[in-house]
């Protein structure tokens, strides 16, 4: 059984800093495809920055040189630096999974505020 948990979220001044880890069990996330994904009220999830198996990532253009992901093997953890943050980063943030089977998971997600 895959599961995914999300910690690191909180309450951060514009401009400031925080980092998110999603660490997984049930599956290595060095053979899955990841992702990060965040959702406000009443709009649809959106993709923040995913990494292929291979390494290769891609971000939306609203956090292109702010965000970075990133993941550990050994500790089987991705992680999500956000910098610069904004107010409008403001969201619950999910990390998300998909197998070589194409099997897909979410984490239960972790709220992130930007306000002074």
């Amino acid at each position: 059984q895959v599961q995914l948990v999300e910690s690191g979220g909180g309450l951060v001044q514009p401009g400031g800093s925080l980092r998110l880890s999603c660490a997984a069990s049930g599956n290595s996330v060095s053979f899955a495809n990841m992702g990060w994904y965040r959702q406000v009220p009443d709009k649809q999830r959106e993709m923040v920055a995913a990494m292929t198996r291979g390494g290769t990532t891609n971000y939306a253009d609203s956090v292109k040189g702010r965000f970075t992901i990133s993941r550990d093997n050994a500790k089987n953890t991705v992680y999500l630096q956000m910098n610069s943050l904004k107010p409008e980063d403001t969201a619950v943030y999910y990390c998300k999974m998909v197998t070589p089977s194409w099997s897909t998971y979410w984490g239960q997600g972790t709220q992130v505020t930007v306000s002074s």
